[in-house]
């Protein structure tokens, strides 16, 4: 039997054309969120919000860079506008690049990752923490990743990054919760992601993501979801500030 956790809920998602975004949006429509599928290309948004639709669900498409804070504010206020209220945050939009050593890291390299990923995640919890405030509360999951809490050579800028993302998430955490906005962090090892599908065409990358992952494989985006709807939910109301680790065992190594 499918559960109903958010019926009546509103649920907004970046990054949501594709990979986890994707996966998030469709899992919590299925379980009766109004769903806000936010990305920056909006011919892959607008593919999930056609997936959600041909459901029976209900969602509005937002084409945002969340490194704008004009842009985010407006995400939150359209939210609002559309739907009435902003219960539920993923925050999960995110940009890499291909390995590069710090020593080749260009100042363009550094500013797009943490514009993006850093920043971007700022202006989101920044502007749906005032909207949950005036409310009453709600939940927000931000994603971090496996780079937060081990790294390898080659991505300094996007480790730096889901480090600051972690520090974020309890930073924003403790402030939030007395305010009834709980706030915690997801950290996947290997996801099968477009962004990884891209990794995957280096030579003998398939081998190595699956060696650094005791379970033999890498994770589908569907099991992130899973854990991102289950702190979005009452289930997971004394987890506070918390960076989830979803690695398949890579960090027991």
């Amino acid at each position: 039997m499918q559960l109903r956790r958010f019926e009546n809920k509103v649920a907004l998602i970046t990054g949501a054309g594709g990979g986890i975004g994707r996966a998030t949006s469709l899992a919590f429509s299925r379980e009766g969120a109004s769903v806000v599928v936010v990305d920056f290309n909006a011919e892959t948004a607008a593919e999930t919000v056609r997936l959600i639709e041909a459901e029976g669900g209900t969602a509005l498409q937002l084409t945002v860079d969340i490194g704008n804070e004009a842009q985010v504010k407006g995400m939150v206020e359209q939210t609002i506008a559309k739907f009435g209220k902003l219960d539920i945050a993923f925050n999960n939009a995110a940009v890499d690049v291909h390995s590069t050593l710090l020593t080749d890291t260009t100042e363009a390299i550094w500013d797009r990752v943490i514009d993006t990923n850093l920043k971007g995640t700022f202006f989101c919890l920044k502007h749906e923490i005032i909207a949950m405030t005036a409310r009453g509360g709600g939940a927000i999951i931000n994603t971090s990743s496996l780079a937060a809490i081990t790294t390898a050579p080659g991505i300094p800028a996007y480790t730096a990054s889901k480090h600051g993302v972690v520090g974020l998430t309890r930073a924003s955490a403790l402030e939030s919760i007395k305010q009834g906005v709980r706030i915690n962090a997801v950290c996947p090892g290997a996801v099968l992601t477009p962004l990884l599908e891209s990794h995957l065409k280096i030579p003998g990358m398939k081998e190595h993501i699956e060696a650094q992952h005791p379970i033999g494989r890498w994770a589908q985006p569907e099991e992130i979801a899973n854990v991102v709807m289950f702190l979005a939910s009452d289930h997971a109301s004394f987890i506070v500030g918390q960076p989830i680790i979803i690695d398949g065992g890579a960090t027991i190594l």
